[in-house]
This record gives C-alpha cells, structure tokens and sequence, in this order.
C-alpha cells in the first residue's frame, strides 16, 4: 500500500529531475544556468535558501536565490566567500551546519542560514569540481534527497562545462597557481630553462652570389640599343652581348671625317706652293700640325665606333636584369650592365642588420634556406664580414657576410635567394629571449 503511494511522488520527482536537466541544458550562458540553478532546483528540492559558487576553491559567488544582481562588497556575500573556503573537496554532497565550520564563520550562521545545509559539488566527466551549490533549510536532508542532489550536481556541471569549456581548465590551473608548493616547482622549472645553454644565432636575408664574376661595364658614355644575348643565357668568348646607340658617335665620325679631309686639301696646295715661295713653306708646317691633329680626331672617333659592340670578355653566364629595363638607358662610362659568371663557382652572401649584430667570426658556421625549396639546406663556412654597415635593399644598415659552400655539399643554383642562419658562442636561453628588448632598453634609458 505505502508502494502504491510512493510511487506517484516517484514518478513526479523524475519527471521533474528531467524537466531541470532539460533546462540546465537549453541555458545560453552561465548567468541563466546560475539562476536556474539557485531558483529552480526548489521544484526538485525543498530549500529556503540558495548559492552558486563557480571556479577552484576561494573564488566568487556567481548567484544568490532571490538576488537579480549580486554586490561583491555586501556582507552577506563575503560571509558565503569564507564558507566555501571552508568547504572541502570532497566531490560527494555532504551535509554542512555550523558547527562543522571554524568558530569565526560559524558564529555568523543563524544571521545569515537556516540551520542545515546540503552542499553540492558541480562535477562532469572531467576531474574536479566546476562548481559548488549550497541549499539550506530548516529540515534534515534526507538519503534520498542527497542522493538526488548529487545527480541534479552532475547535470549542471556538465552544462556548465559546455558553456565554459576552456574556462574550466584555466580555473584549475589558476587554483594550482595558488599553491605554494606548485609556485615554488614552476618557478624552479623557470630558473632550469632559462639557464639551458643554447648556440646564439641571426636569422637574416642571403642570396647566392657568383664567385669572382667577371663584369663587364659600359666602354663609352651612350645609350643602349640592343642586347644580344638574354639574361641567364650561357656565352662564350667574344660572343657579342649589347650595343650602344651610334647615332651621335656616327656624327661625330662624319664631322671628323669632313675636318680631315679639308686639313688634308689644304696640306696639299701649301705644299705644291712651298716649291716656289719661301712663304708658302711656314703655311705647310702650319697645315702639317692641323692635318695630323684632324687624323687624331679620325681615330678617335672609328675607335669609339668599334667598341659601340660590346662582346664577352670571357666564357660564362649573363647575369643581368630584364632586358627591357636596359634598352634606352643612358650608361656612363665604367657603368656596371652585366656580369658573367661561372655557373659552378658560387659563394653565400648574407647582410646582417646592425640591430641583430652577433660577434661572428670568419671560419663560423651559417646554413643557408632557400625560398624556392623549403626542405632544403646548405650549409657553408665564413669567409670574410665586413667591418662597415652598407644599406641593404630595405635601406636597412647591415653587415655583407661572405661564405663559401663546402666542398661535400651541393652547390645551389646561382641567384637563388632565401635565408640564412648564423651561429655564434652558446649562452643562456634568458639571454636569446631578452637580448634585442635589452638592446632597445638600452637605447631609450641610455645604460
């Protein structure tokens, strides 16, 4: 008989233990969850009053029954703060009066609680807790109602671990934080890493460069008709590679041309005259000198003529930039155009910015990366650093590094670009990671 009138209660209790789960789970944020859980929980349960603490131990109070927004500062709230410090971990709910609590938390019970207290941890799958629910009332919790609070923990702290899954690890680790001991551990890991020795080194822009090019510069003033040749095209000796416009060398030659062989006229009847005039003989020599310096003048300019046609002084590759960016361009006599090179002698050029300067000396070691194939390396020895800093292409003041590849290694392409990593003594790691904030302390306090 008593069977039959318990089990309508039964069946209510879980419907209504369903219909809290349904809600716990359609919450849209911890705020809604929290006030479900410290209102609503009262259709399972029977309780006067109600807190939700989230975090590790010795956090907030995020909800309060009855209270729309909380006050951190009331005194009511501070109280519940000290009780929950007092809570243990246990991770089964546990009956809670005020005399399971320390004198001075204790004595403030009946001001602000009923007499007895269930507390119910906010577990999930995951370990610890999320969470703690206190419900109080003036009655005894009974097994069954403890046995029910535990699932109704359970079904929160799995929503909340949905509203806040990354929150709960950071609260635990900010817990773990807060002892001494796991303090004192971290702080030695710290100390053993940043005193584990490493090789200083720069990471910085390199080229791969040929190795005594030949370079081959503009003979004369003029401007550039054609090329011959295209850039990377292999040449031989003598193979033409460009010439220079002729348009105001030919003139000249004309002009030239024309003075000599009026100088030449002239010679010639001064000195048909020189045979019967004594006077006649002065104009000869006078007209000898200007003839020869008219014939000077001729040389000079079919010598310019010829060296219009610019051709390979030795066998080689054309390195150059695009050809239409040369055609029509004004060059200057001993300007640079070209370079031929020799495909299989290459070195490793590399500019280190003067703000990652590093003491590198020649015989260290510097692996170069290329752009063009990411899983490949070369490493190569220093020849040579310079002791001035030029402009780099970034109008950036950097150090030319010269290298060559060793000899067991294979050669990279010429013109390949990428970069390069320079290794100098070991130091501490504290020391790679505050390096270059040092260098710009140093810059701005003057040490």
């Amino acid at each position: 008989m008593n069977a039959q009138l318990n089990h309508p209660a039964a069946t209510q209790g879980l419907l209504t233990l369903l219909q809290l789960g349904r809600r716990a789970r359609e919450a849209a944020s911890v705020e809604e969850l929290g006030f479900i859980a410290v209102n609503e929980t009262r259709n399972l349960l029977t309780y006067r009053q109600a807190a939700l603490w989230l975090g590790g131990y010795g956090q907030e109070v995020a909800a309060v029954s009855g209270v729309a927004q909380l006050d951190p500062s009331a005194p009511y709230l501070q109280w519940l703060s000290r009780v929950y410090k007092a809570v243990g971990h246990d991770l089964n709910p546990q009956r809670l009066c005020a005399g399971d609590l320390t004198p001075l938390i204790g004595e403030e019970w009946g001001q602000w609680l009923p007499r007895d207290a269930l507390v119910i941890p906010l577990a999930s799958h995951k370990p610890g807790r999320l969470g703690t629910l206190l419900l109080a009332r003036d009655g005894v919790w009974r097994e069954d109602e403890v046995e029910l609070a535990s699932e109704v923990g359970r079904i929160y702290g799995h929503a909340l671990l949905a509203l806040h899954p990354r929150d709960a690890w950071f609260k635990q680790l900010r817990g773990l934080l807060r002892s001494r001991k796991w303090l004192v551990r971290i702080a030695l890991l710290i100390v053993a890493v940043s005193c584990f020795p490493v090789r200083l080194s720069v990471l910085m822009p390199a080229e791969v460069t040929p190795l005594d090019a030949f370079v081959v510069r503009a003979p004369l003033d003029g401007v550039i008709d054609r090329f011959q040749v295209r850039p990377n095209e292999t040449v031989a000796t003598g193979t033409p590679l460009f010439n220079l416009d002729t348009t105001a060398l030919e003139s000249h030659h004309a002009t030239a041309r024309e003075a000599y062989a009026t100088a030449r006229e002239e010679y010639r009847q001064s000195s048909q005259l020189a045979v019967t005039e004594d006077k006649s003989k002065m104009e000869m020599s006078i007209h000898k000198g200007a003839l020869d310096q008219k014939a000077v003048d001729l040389a000079y300019t079919e010598s310019q003529l010829e060296r219009v046609q610019v051709k390979a002084g030795r066998s080689g590759v054309a390195v150059f930039s695009d050809v239409h960016e040369w055609l029509g361009r004004a060059v200057a006599i001993g300007e640079k155009v070209m370079v031929l090179a020799d495909p299989d002698k290459v070195e490793l050029t590399a500019r280190m910015p003067i703000g990652d300067q590093i003491a590198v000396k020649p015989g260290a070691e510097i692996v170069f990366y290329p752009k063009a194939a990411p899983f490949s390396s070369y490493v190569a020895i220093i020849d040579s650093v310079a002791y001035h800093a030029e402009p780099n292409d970034e109008n950036v003041l950097a150090y030319r590094i010269r290298a060559h590849f060793r000899l067991d290694t294979a050669v990279p392409r010429l013109g390949l670009m990428g970069s390069a990593r320079v290794y100098a003594n070991r130091v501490p790691l504290i020391y790679t990671v505050l390096r270059r904030p040092l260098v710009v302390a140093r810059q701005w306090f003057g040490w």
